[in-house]
């Protein structure tokens, strides 16, 4: 989840920060199971 606020983050920043978040791979952790069903893989 990645929140912004848009009185404080203008658009051009806004969208570098998206772009980075989006590019950044998904370590795993405790949440891989939940993102495992989301992503429709059963194990």
């Amino acid at each position: 989840v990645l929140t912004l606020g848009s009185r404080i983050v203008a658009p051009p920043l806004a969208e570098a920060i998206v772009d980075l978040f989006l590019a950044t791979p998904f370590e795993g952790g405790r949440h891989q199971r939940r993102v495992a069903k989301l992503d429709g893989d059963p194990g």
